[in-house]
C-alpha cells in the first residue's frame, strides 16, 4: 500500500512547532472542522507542497460510520437519507471506514464527474440504474482538484454548486436522480497557468498563497525530511505517529465543539464592517468569515469569539474577494487589516498568530512587478525612451477562427464541443456529450428481427448507443505579433497600440483562451510571453514593452509561424488566431518589403486564420498593412475599430447618413 507523507512532517503544518500552522494548513483544517466555510482554494508555484499536504490532509480525519453497500455514504445517523440505493432497513449493517480523498482529473468530463444513466441496462430492463459520479464517491470526504484553473468553468460551477448545496441532481434523458454531495473542496492552482474567474473565485471559501522557502536553512529540511520519506516510508511514518494522533483529536474535538460556539451580533457586527470596508460584493464573504472565525475558536478549544479569530478569518475569507478585474492581484494588507480590527496584547492572547503575514505576499508582487499599467512613467535616464502604459481598457471587438473546430469548450470560435446545440449523433465512443436516446433506438431499431425480438423491450446492444454531437465555442491560441519599431515608438500611437492589447487580452481572459506576445523591432523578433492562460502575466510584459529601431516584419511573421507549429505539437486541438499589430512598415534590410510578403505568403500557406490591425494613421497613408492582410489572406481593420462600441459607432454614423 501506497504510504502518504505525513501531515506534521511538512513544514509549516504541525501546531506544535515554533510559529505554529501557516495559512495553508490552517486553511484546510478549519475547512474539515466546518464544513460549511466551502473549502479552500491554494494559489503558488509549482513544487510548494500543495499536493502533498491536500492529500495527507485526509489521513487526519477521523473515520465514519456508513450504511454498507451503500455506494453513496450514506450515514446511519441521517433521519431521511437522499441516496438511490435506498430506502434501508431500520436495521441495516453499518460498517466504519476512512474518510475518502477523491481526485478529480483536469480532462474528467461531466458524466465522469456527476455520474449517469446506465442507458442500456435502463432499455434492456426496463430500470433506472444510475452510475455514481466522483461527486457521490467524495460524500463525506474531501474532494481534490489540482490545477483547478485548467478545468473548465461549467465543471468548476458543477462542483461549487454541489459542495454549496449539500447534493446533486443528475438528469439525463427525461430522468432525475438525487444525492448528497457534502464534501470539502480543495483546489490547488498555479496563477502562471491562468486565474480563475472571480465569480469562481468567490465561490470558494478560503484562499492562501504559498511560496517556497527562501532560508536556505528551510529548505535544506525540507531535502532532508523528503529523502528520509522515500528512503523507508514506514519509518518515516512512524516518527510522526504521535504528532498525528494528537492532531487528529484536536480536529475531531473542534468538530463536535464547533456548533456550540457562540457567534455574538457584536463579533457579526465587527464581521459585516470588515467586510463592507474591504469592499467585497455580496454576502458571501460575511457568512464565510463567520464560519471561519467560529471554527478557528473551536480549534483554540474556545466556545467565544476573539479579535483574534476574526482577523484569521478576514485574512483567509476575503483576500481573493477585492478582484475587480483579472489584472488585479489578490491579497490583503496586514496593516489594513490592522486599523479595522487591532490585535490583540500579549496579556488577551498569549499564543502568536498562526499563518504568519501571508496576506501581504501577492501585495508586494503586484507592486514590484508595475502592475499599474495606466500609471504615466517619467523621462528615462541613458536616452533610451521609457516604456509607454496603456490606457483604460475597452470592450474589444470579437475576432474568431475561420471554420468548425474541436477544440477545448470555451467562449470565441465555432467547435463541436460537450456543451451547445445538438447538430447530430455518433458512435459511443466518438467525441461527442450525452448520450441521444432517439438516435440510440433508431441505430437499434433495423436489428431487432435479426436479434430474435418477438415483442416487448427493445433489444439493445453496445454498439446501438448514439453520443449527442454539439455545437457550441471553443477556446482558441491568440498569438500577437506587435510592431514595437521605431515607425510605432510615438508615444500617442503606442499608448493606443497597448491599449488596444490590454483590451484583446482581457477579452480573452473573458473567452478561456491561451495568449501569446510576439514582438518585433531592430534586427529581429522575440518571443516576448510564451503561449498561457494568465493574461495578467502578459498584461504586465506588456507594459514593459519598448519601441524603437527598424522593422523587422518578416523575421516578427515567421516567428509567430514557429510558435503556432511547436503549440500545434503541445495542442493539436486547439486552433491558433494570429493578431498581428502593425503600420505595415518593413525597413529591416535591403529587401524588407519583399521579404515581408514572402513571409505573409508562407503564413497564408500554413492556414492560419489572421488579423491584421493597422496602426497607420495620418492624412497620407500607404495602405502597407492592408497589401500585408491580402498577402496573409487575413483580416483588416483599423486600430480604432477594435474598440466594438468604437465600431458600433461608425456603423450607426453611416446608417444615419444613409437615412438622411
Amino acid at each position: 500500500m501506497l504510504q502518504s507523507y505525513p501531515f506534521p512532517a511538512v513544514l509549516g503544518a504541525d501546531p506544535d512547532a515554533p510559529g505554529g500552522l501557516d495559512d495553508m494548513a490552517l486553511a484546510l483544517i478549519l475547512s474539515t472542522i466546518s464544513p460549511g466555510i466551502g473549502g479552500v482554494l491554494v494559489r503558488g508555484e509549482k513544487g510548494t507542497a500543495k499536493s502533498t499536504l491536500v492529500r495527507a490532509l485526509a489521513d487526519l480525519l477521523p473515520d465514519i460510520q456508513v450504511i454498507a453497500g451503500d455506494r453513496f455514504s450514506t450515514d446511519p445517523a441521517e433521519p431521511q437519507p437522499l441516496s438511490p440505493d435506498g430506502p434501508f432497513a431500520a436495521d441495516a449493517a453499518v460498517e466504519t471506514r476512512p474518510v475518502r480523498l477523491v481526485e478529480l482529473p483536469v480532462g474528467a468530463t461531466e458524466d465522469r464527474v456527476a455520474g449517469s444513466i446506465h442507458l442500456e441496462r435502463a432499455l434492456s430492463d426496463g430500470a433506472v440504474h444510475f452510475e455514481p459520479g466522483l461527486l457521490a464517491r467524495a460524500h463525506r470526504g474531501i474532494l481534490y482538484v489540482d490545477e483547478v484553473n485548467l478545468l473548465h468553468d461549467h465543471l468548476v460551477d458543477l462542483l461549487l454548486d454541489a459542495a454549496a448545496m449539500g447534493r446533486l441532481t443528475v438528469e439525463r434523458d427525461g430522468i432525475s436522480v438525487t444525492h448528497q454531495a457534502r464534501f470539502v473542496i480543495v483546489g490547488t492552482m498555479n496563477p502562471e497557468e491562468g486565474e480563475l474567474r472571480p465569480q469562481l473565485l468567490d465561490r470558494f471559501g478560503l484562499s492562501v498563497e504559498v511560496a517556497a522557502p527562501q532560508d536556505p536553512a528551510l529548505r535544506a529540511e525540507v531535502v532532508r525530511r523528503r529523502l528520509a520519506f522515500d528512503a523507508d516510508p514506514e519509518g518515516f511514518r512512524s516518527r510522526y505517529s504521535l504528532a498525528e494522533e494528537a492532531l487528529r483529536q484536536r480536529i475531531s474535538d473542534a468538530q463536535e465543539r464547533v456548533a456550540g460556539v457562540e457567534l455574538t451580533s457584536a463579533a457579526l457586527l465587527r464581521i459585516a464592517e470588515v467586510c463592507s470596508a474591504f469592499g467585497v460584493d455580496g454576502m458571501r464573504a460575511d457568512i464565510v468569515t463567520a464560519r471561519t472565525a467560529a471554527a478557528h475558536a473551536a480549534w483554540q478549544g474556545r466556545t467565544d469569539i476573539t479579535v483574534e479569530d476574526l482577523r484569521v478569518a478576514a485574512r483567509l475569507a476575503l483576500p481573493h474577494r477585492r478582484r475587480r478585474n483579472p489584472f488585479d492581484a489578490p491579497g490583503l494588507q496586514e496593516n489594513e487589516l490592522d486599523e479595522l480590527l487591532p490585535p490583540e496584547g500579549p496579556e488577551d492572547d498569549p499564543e502568536p498568530d498562526p499563518g504568519g503575514d501571508g496576506g501581504d505576499s501577492a501585495e508586494s508582487e503586484a507592486d514590484s512587478t508595475g502592475a499599474d499599467s495606466g500609471a504615466e512613467p517619467g523621462p528615462a535616464g541613458g536616452g533610451q525612451p521609457a516604456p509607454v502604459g496603456a490606457g483604460e481598457p475597452f470592450r474589444a471587438r470579437l475576432f474568431t477562427v475561420d471554420g468548425v473546430g474541436e477544440g477545448q469548450a470555451g467562449r470565441r470560435s465555432r467547435a463541436r464541443t460537450t456543451a451547445g446545440r445538438r447538430t447530430g449523433a455518433t458512435p459511443l465512443a466518438a467525441a461527442g456529450a450525452g448520450i441521444h436516446l432517439l438516435e440510440t433506438v433508431r441505430a437499434a431499431a433495423p436489428f431487432q428481427a435479426v436479434r430474435g425480438r418477438a415483442g416487448g423491450r427493445l433489444l439493445l446492444r453496445a454498439e446501438d448507443l448514439r453520443r449527442a454531437v454539439r455545437e457550441g465555442r471553443e477556446a482558441n491560441l491568440v498569438l500577437f505579433v506587435v510592431d514595437t519599431s521605431g515607425s510605432m515608438a510615438a508615444r500617442e500611437r503606442m499608448r493606443q497600440v497597448k491599449t488596444a492589447i490590454l483590451s484583446l487580452l482581457l477579452d480573452a481572459y473573458r473567452r478561456r483562451d491561451r495568449v501569446a506576445v510576439v514582438t518585433f523591432r531592430g534586427d529581429g523578433a522575440d518571443v516576448a510571453l510564451p503561449a498561457t492562460r494568465s493574461v495578467d502575466v502578459a498584461a504586465r510584459r506588456l507594459d514593459d514593452l519598448p519601441a524603437g529601431g527598424r522593422t523587422p516584419l518578416a523575421e516578427g511573421l515567421i516567428e509567430a509561424v514557429e510558435l503556432v507549429r511547436r503549440e500545434r505539437l503541445r495542442d493539436p486541438g486547439r486552433r491558433p488566431l494570429l493578431v498581428v499589430i502593425t503600420d505595415g512598415r518593413a525597413t529591416s534590410g535591403a529587401d524588407a518589403v519583399a521579404r515581408s510578403r514572402r513571409a505573409a505568403d508562407y503564413v497564408a500557406s500554413q492556414r492560419i486564420s489572421s488579423v491584421v490591425v493597422d496602426c497607420e494613421s495620418g492624412r497620407m497613408r500607404m495602405g502597407l498593412a492592408r497589401t500585408l492582410a491580402e498577402h496573409m489572406g487575413a483580416d483588416h481593420v483599423w486600430l480604432a475599430q477594435v474598440n466594438a462600441e468604437a465600431l458600433t459607432d461608425i456603423v450607426r454614423g453611416a446608417t444615419r447618413e444613409g437615412a438622411a
